[in-house]
């Protein structure tokens, strides 16, 4: 009896611990197959049509933190099941219908994401076709054509990132591409988005050539939207407001926030997270930094401590020009600088590390004197920065241009004999400058690169309010801030 009853004990306890080791391969068995799956999914683009002349990378602190840009892109392509939501009119190639450039702070408690219209000029660098030849420099293009480059149904990722980049001086870490299924897909997969419609939307004003009001479509007031009718939402732009598109990038923000808040309060699960990833990954192109289910999983989760009252949209300034849009300069110039000092919208240090107090200023008044200013270097709009320099100062700026070089590590002050007493003013303004006398009258300003890595490195003169106050946070009302007019 006392040797059976100690077979039958081991007899369960064998049971019991393959129950525990099926249990253990069925499950590694599930999560390698969603794994796969989740992989399976993802498209990436192909890095080889990045640009050779982006900005440098940014370095981590002591702690390893540092600042993460992603670049989002809805694609409103109508290829394959695209077409059934928005309609096979404009054909199959892909074109960016909104972008937003998403800058993650060192201290991953702040985020801010710029909204690009998709109609402002730009100049669009060099970019890699199809065909593998690169198209030329295109100054003042219209935005959104960056990302129909080659002209094809997955359109071209890297030249918007390209474009981006040379806007905004800031490296772009990661691209997401989403398009009309992918979007559908992602708000039935959260059960839909709380978002507030002005006003009745008919069909009239989802397609403006119907020629008549047609049923309604959305309705005035709060609702929960999934599927086509949240793609209706953020894709209208007649009967609300101004009937602009920048007026619908508002509605996409309000949108965008109201799905945040969604995922981070429904909270993190299993049944929440696969069902999101998986409608996701179906129609997402991604850098190949993000090019698997396990990637993509530590890169939302990283974002994870960020409140949504500190996540905020706003619209790069613009204004209109004509049919298109002009970014203005030098405010939109002061936002992307703001944003590469690691300071927020209002002027908070979110690079997690304090501020060492800065050298002050000289106390210099050039009243009456005469600079031409010169760019030595290779980095964008650095002649029009030492111009306001020296405007805050009284001088007067009788040109700013190029350089014959642009290989100057130090910046020089040429000056004739009759300024050389100017010239030495001058120069402790521009802490290093060489002092170069020459037979000529007035003065020369070539800034070199040393005057490049002050400015970026100098604290970005605060943002005005009148740019501030359009800002919206993640936790904003959903009725508020939905168009202009």
């Amino acid at each position: 009896m006392g040797v059976r009853g100690i077979q039958r004990k081991r007899s369960k306890k064998k049971i019991a611990t393959a129950v525990v080791a099926s249990l253990a391969v069925l499950l590694v068995a599930a999560a390698g197959a969603i794994y796969l799956k989740l992989n399976a999914n993802i498209s990436t683009f192909d890095s080889a049509g990045l640009s050779k002349n982006r900005p440098p990378a940014a370095q981590a602190d002591a702690d390893g933190n540092k600042p993460v840009n992603i670049l989002l892109i809805g694609s409103d392509t109508r290829s394959g099941d695209n077409a059934k939501l928005g309609g096979a009119g404009s054909g199959p190639i892909g074109r960016s219908d909104t972008t937003i450039l998403l800058h993650v702070y060192p201290d991953h408690k702040h985020a801010v994401g710029i909204s690009i219209p998709r109609d402002s000029l730009v100049d669009i660098p060099p970019c890699l076709l199809p065909d593998g030849r690169w198209s030329p420099e295109q100054p003042n293009a219209m935005f959104n054509s960056a990302f129909s480059m080659g002209e094809t149904a997955k359109g071209n990722p890297a030249c918007t990132q390209n474009t981006v980049e040379k806007l905004s001086g800031m490296r772009v870490d990661h691209t997401l591409v989403i398009d009309f299924a992918g979007f559908s897909a992602m708000t039935s997969a959260v059960h839909g988005v709380e978002v507030c419609v002005p006003n009745n939307i008919y069909q009239g004003d989802m397609n403006p050539n119907l020629g008549y009001k047609g049923k309604l479509v959305l309705k005035a007031g709060t609702q929960n939207l999934s599927g086509q009718k949240a793609l209706d939402y953020v894709r209208m732009r007649h009967g609300i407001g101004d009937n602009s598109d920048v007026g619908r990038m508002m509605r996409q923000q309000a949108f965008l926030s109201a799905l945040m808040a969604k995922i981070k309060n429904g909270g993190m699960s299993l049944t929440t997270v696969l069902p999101l990833a998986n409608a996701v990954t179906k129609s997402l192109t991604v850098d190949p930094a993000l090019d698997s289910g396990l990637k993509l999983a530590r890169f939302g989760l990283s974002m994870k401590n960020i409140d949504l009252k500190n996540i905020q949209f706003i619209t790069a300034p613009w204004r209109y020009a004509g049919s298109r849009i002009d970014l203005v300069h030098p405010d939109v110039d002061n936002l992307f600088a703001t944003l590469r000092a690691d300071r927020t919208l209002d002027g908070v240090n979110a690079s997690g590390k304090v501020t060492p107090t800065p050298t002050p200023t000289p106390a210099v008044d050039g009243t009456g004197v005469q600079v031409a200013v010169y760019n030595g270097t290779t980095t964008d709009r650095l002649a029009g920065k030492a111009a306001d320099k020296l405007r805050a100062h009284h001088y007067t700026v009788t040109a700013t241009t190029t350089a014959r070089s642009q290989d100057h590590a130090t910046t020089r002050i040429e000056y004739g004999p009759a300024a050389a007493a100017h010239a030495r003013t001058l120069a402790t303004l521009f802490p290093g400058a060489k002092l170069v006398p020459l037979g000529i009258s007035g003065i020369n300003l070539v800034v070199g690169q040393d005057f490049a890595k002050a400015a970026a490195s100098a604290p970005p003169k605060p943002l005005p309010k009148s740019l501030t106050q359009q800002a919206r946070s993640a936790d904003s009302a959903p009725c508020a801030k939905l168009s202009y007019g």
